[in-house]
């Protein structure tokens, strides 16, 4: 019996590893080619597999999609997490701004998968977005302890983020000229939610 579970168990790993190598292999070839390039015959290929054998692991090429989807939200999770943390909410939001920015601007095929529609007809399982909902509510609850409670909020920021990551890949690939603006980009936003919307940050020095 201890035999059989150990067996099982091994297959597993195995199992698992193999999945692993597809998965980072797919990742290889997103960031070469665009994800939206991606082709089983090429990551099949890449793997030393035929291509009908990926499906062994992986049900379909979306499924693929999905788990570096899901991959790619707990990286940057992990990532934001790893941060030192700043007393000061605000101080503390814009190092992760910085932060955020930097990563998928340096990491193009990670932010196209995982924060655009880059690849036609795919959607997101259920199961993947839980986490990335979790994600999005630790942010909501970040931006109100540094005082920002309009719902519009976080709309704004993720075009204010867009906005820069697009500037920063498009004209200074590899560099810092727009992620250098972020503290200032994101001192507007709180200025303009302060005075115009009705934010409750006070300075302590007020």
């Amino acid at each position: 019996m201890a035999l059989a579970i150990a067996r099982k168990q091994r297959r597993a790993g195995v199992r698992e590893a193999t999945r692993n190598e597809i998965l980072q292999a797919a990742w290889k070839l997103a960031r070469e080619r665009g994800p939206a390039a991606l082709t089983l015959r090429d990551l099949a290929n890449a793997v030393d597999m035929r291509a009908p054998s990926l499906y062994s692991y992986f049900p379909s090429k979306h499924a693929i999609y999905d788990a570096m989807f899901d991959e790619g939200n707990h990286r940057l999770w992990h990532y934001l997490q790893q941060l030192p943390v700043e007393s000061d909410p605000r101080e503390r939001f814009k190092a992760w701004m910085r932060a955020f920015v930097r990563y998928c601007a340096n990491d193009l095929a990670l932010y196209q998968v995982v924060f655009q529609r880059s690849i036609p007809g795919f959607e997101p399982s259920q199961k993947s977005m839980e986490f990335a909902n979790q994600a999005l509510n630790w942010f909501r609850g970040a931006l109100a302890d540094a005082g920002v409670h309009d719902p519009a909020a976080s709309d704004m920021l993720t075009a204010i983020n867009s906005g820069l990551i697009a500037q920063q890949t498009a004209n200074d690939p590899g560099g810092d000229r727009w992620i250098r603006l972020c503290d200032d980009a994101l001192q507007m936003f709180f200025d303009y939610f302060d005075h115009y919307r009705g934010g409750s940050h006070h300075d302590p020095d007020d």
